[in-house]
């Protein structure tokens, strides 16, 4: 496996943006990639806890943690 590379490894190499692919068919492929996709499955929990610095909520009176999701939101 390799878990690292150089960025002109990434330049050369990288089926997205190597090969001197201009910048625009970048752009063009992601957007079109990203307008098919839903929302992540777990985008509601991991904000939670990221927006809390990697932190879960406080618990409850009995010593509960919730993260709540809002079900008639999405």
């Amino acid at each position: 496996f390799a878990w690292e590379s150089t960025v002109g490894e990434q330049k050369a190499k990288n089926v997205h943006v190597g090969g001197g692919k201009p910048r625009e068919d970048f752009v063009e492929m992601r957007e079109t990639r990203d307008a098919s996709l839903g929302m992540p499955k777990l985008i509601v929990p991991s904000l939670q806890v990221n927006m809390r610095a990697g932190n879960m909520p406080e618990p409850d009176d009995k010593g509960d943690v919730f993260l709540k999701i809002p079900v008639n939101k999405l």
